[in-house]
């Protein structure tokens, strides 16, 4: 499958089967997360793999939606801003832009593996950070359940190139 086509066959997953992910496809989901590019290669994230059985009580807090404890796991981009680049000329710290790079890389190799995930940015931070116990200097960014597919793809409309690309 070109990397084309893995875009084009992903969808926000929002079902999944009663199915555990193969450890050697968590790991592959993994490395595309450790080859995704992040500025001056600071690597300033990391990835939390949260089993939903043991952890559904403390997700349904981060998360209310059932369907994101129905996949067997849910990853978890943390960002740390102290260690992430910050541009000189403006001062902004991209950690949040490193971390959805990350994720974006995830989720992609899900799909070409076949696993069904869901972007999530919704979620209450508090919860989270108590299941993680993360440090003041880290910050939860995005979620995602991975998992077999148990839904079907809602209809989402697509602007136009033209609407979306300017030529200068």
């Amino acid at each position: 499958m070109s990397v084309l086509e893995t875009i084009e066959k992903r969808y926000s997953v929002r079902g999944y089967e009663d199915k555990e992910v193969e450890e050697e496809k968590l790991q592959k989901i993994l490395k595309a997360a450790q080859l995704a590019p992040t500025g001056v290669n600071a690597q300033a994230f990391k990835v939390y793999v949260i089993d939903t059985k043991k952890n559904a009580d403390k997700l349904k807090e981060v998360y209310s939606a059932e369907w994101l404890i129905e996949a067997p796991i849910v990853l978890a981009v943390v960002s740390k801003a102290n260690d992430a680049w910050i541009r000189p000329w403006d001062s902004v710290n991209i950690n949040e832009i490193d971390a959805t790079i990350v994720m974006d890389h995830m989720i992609l190799e899900a799909t070409e593996l076949g696993l069904g995930t869901c972007y999530i940015a919704a979620f209450h931070e508090r919860p989270l950070i108590d299941l993680l116990k993360l440090s003041e200097e880290e910050h939860p960014v995005l979620l995602t359940p991975v998992g077999y597919p148990n839904a079907e793809p809602r209809e989402t409309g697509r602007k136009s190139l033209e609407e979306l690309v300017e030529y200068i």
